[in-house]
């Protein structure tokens, strides 16, 4: 069960949590436009493993360890990562994270120029070491995202709502990666990426609510839309995902249009 006195935390919080989280990250990827010359010759060429670029990605995570150990001290911020081990939730929901972002992928593939790549990795170990880079950094993004922004958001709105302020906020967040070049996100559409985040983050909060408030979920979740060991997609996965977030909206009826229906609590007590 989750522990009711991280009720103290409020809208405030919540706002300062973005800030915070902003200043991390557009400024230190801002220091990488303006300095590349000189993150090169510390963290290497820029690109979506170099360790500067990986610090500003754990922005979210940073400033929800900052406010929750501000808060409740250690102690507290031991019992905000024991979200980590909540892991249950009905069998339907487990089966929906482990398929259908590859399910997405392969049909999204399919419907590009041709038959999916089936394995994009040559040899085939080299996977490893992406999978593990893949580990470390997006999912990362949830002890903010999800972790800490989610439950406090649906405490003042309908998760529906709170998905789609979430989604805005979390897709503009990432716009430095789409002008520094060498970042995964160069190049692309900024515009139909914060969509695509809207629209994923539907299937975000429902697995957040259907684990009641787990940490574990969401950042696997996370880790299968960014599993390098499946085929890029294009945009033919985000028309597929958006069939699956349509249905889900369907299913959770119930839960998604009430406010009653969301995790809202943010530190775990011990069984």
């Amino acid at each position: 069960m989750v522990k009711s006195a991280s009720r103290d935390m409020g809208l405030g919080s919540l706002i300062l949590f973005v800030v915070l989280t902003f200043a991390i990250t557009w400024s230190i990827t801002g220091a990488m436009l303006v300095f590349r010359e000189e993150v090169e010759a510390l963290a290497g060429p820029i690109d979506g493993h170099n360790a500067v670029f990986i610090l500003a990605v754990w922005g979210p995570a940073i400033s929800a360890f900052i406010l929750i150990a501000s808060r409740y001290g250690l102690a507290g911020l031991g019992s905000y990562l024991r979200r980590l081990t909540v892991w249950r939730m009905h069998w339907g929901w487990w089966a929906f994270l482990i398929l259908a972002i590859p399910a997405a992928r392969y049909v999204g593939a399919a419907m590009g120029s041709g038959p999916p790549q089936p394995f994009p990795f040559s040899p085939w170990y080299d996977v490893f070491p992406a999978l593990f880079m893949t580990l470390i950094i997006g999912p990362v993004e949830e002890f903010g995202w999800r972790g800490f922004a989610q439950p406090l958001l649906q405490r003042w709105m309908a998760p529906f709502w709170a998905t789609l302020v979430l989604g805005v906020i979390w897709g503009i967040w990432h716009y430095p990666a789409f002008i520094i070049p060498g970042t995964p996100q160069y190049g692309g559409s900024f515009p139909t990426f914060v969509i695509a985040a809207v629209v994923i983050s539907i299937a975000f909060t429902a697995l957040f609510n259907a684990s009641r408030g787990s940490i574990l979920i969401p950042a696997l979740f996370h880790f299968q839309a960014n599993n390098p060991a499946l085929p890029d997609g294009g945009m033919g996965w985000v028309l597929a995902l958006i069939l699956f977030v349509v249905v889900i909206v369907w299913l959770t009826r119930d839960t998604m249009f009430r406010r009653e229906g969301g995790a809202t609590e943010l530190l775990l007590t011990k069984p």
